[in-house]
């Protein structure tokens, strides 16, 4: 059977980096690591929006965090020596950043000061945390990608709520985005190395059981980085070094094609707008924050709760 390719949706620039924020010339470890030392002024990651409407960056490239206001205006929150990817925002208002050097973070957005929350899994260290995610009951859901992937299968997913830390999958070959499902009882992993959307269902325990693979992308210069959830299910999956964002339905119908109208650095996304259905897209290449607007309205999320 012949599926008729899903319909493409438009992107515009709502933000780019400035000039005056950009760092020139600086060689850092991510950079000479990632990057075979090409100069990169700026790498933008992990989109979330605060109450007040304001958009949160992190730039890996050179450990930094940006705030951007809703008409597009930039600053930095903070700079520290790290490599900050993704970001969540808890309900009371603190900032939870995935770092691949020190493990999982808190950011004070008011003074921009960085207090270590999980260093280390017990007496083992991390491979490198990558993106993080609260559920509806507070639980902090974290991936740890570090160098993993075909090669070395052994990435993490793991939840702590706040006395225990459990790793949920350990054998992920390069786990990255992840986002979960509306009721709290499926999650679904961007598997970037493996080109895939992992599907983890969960028991009512939070165990998981009949992993499977549940989206399979193809071509690109990287894979699926980040992702976020529609209020009816559906996912929405950055393709990184392919310049798009793919909708598919809860089913793995394809939805939709949203094209980068800027570079091929789609690395994740986030909704916001006054209904929700604005999906904002770091474009890593360009330093730019594209948007378009999607079918569904985005899942509320943890830190939207009252």
């Amino acid at each position: 059977m012949l599926f008729a390719p899903p319909p493409d949706i438009a992107t515009e620039v709502f933000a780019r980096v400035p000039d005056s924020l950009r760092i020139h010339g600086r060689r850092t470890r991510w950079i000479e690591v990632n990057r075979q030392g090409e100069a990169c002024s700026v790498f933008l990651e992990g989109p979330a929006f605060d109450r007040a409407g304001r958009l949160y960056l992190t730039d890996l490239a050179h450990g930094r965090i940006y705030r951007v206001t809703p008409d597009g205006v930039f600053s930095v929150v903070s700079e520290y020596g790290g490599e900050p990817n993704g970001l969540v925002i808890h309900k009371d208002g603190r900032i939870f950043v995935a770092d691949h050097v020190h493990g999982i973070l808190i950011l004070d957005p008011d003074t921009g000061g960085i207090t270590p929350y999980l260093e280390n899994a017990d007496v083992e260290n991390f491979k490198g945390p990558n993106d993080l995610f609260f559920d509806s009951r507070g639980d902090l859901w974290f991936t740890d990608q570090g160098q993993t992937g075909l090669h070395d299968p052994t990435g993490r997913l793991y939840r702590y709520d706040g006395r225990r830390l459990d790793a949920v999958v350990s054998t992920i070959p390069s786990p990255n985005g992840l986002a979960m499902a509306p009721g709290d009882r499926l999650m679904y992993v961007c598997v970037t190395r493996a080109n895939a959307l992992w599907r983890v269902p969960l028991t009512a325990e939070g165990r998981p059981y009949k992993v499977g693979n549940f989206i399979q992308l193809s071509g690109g210069l990287g894979g699926p980085d980040g992702m976020a959830v529609g209020a009816d299910g559906s996912v929405f999956i950055c393709h990184v070094g392919m310049g798009a964002v793919w909708g598919f339905t809860r089913l793995g119908e394809p939805l939709c094609r949203i094209r980068s109208c800027a570079g091929l650095g789609t690395t994740n996304c986030a909704f916001g707008g006054p209904d929700g259905r604005t999906l904002y897209i770091t474009e890593s290449q360009t330093g730019s924050v594209l948007r378009a607007t999607v079918p569904v309205a985005g899942h509320r999320l943890f830190s939207q709760a009252d």
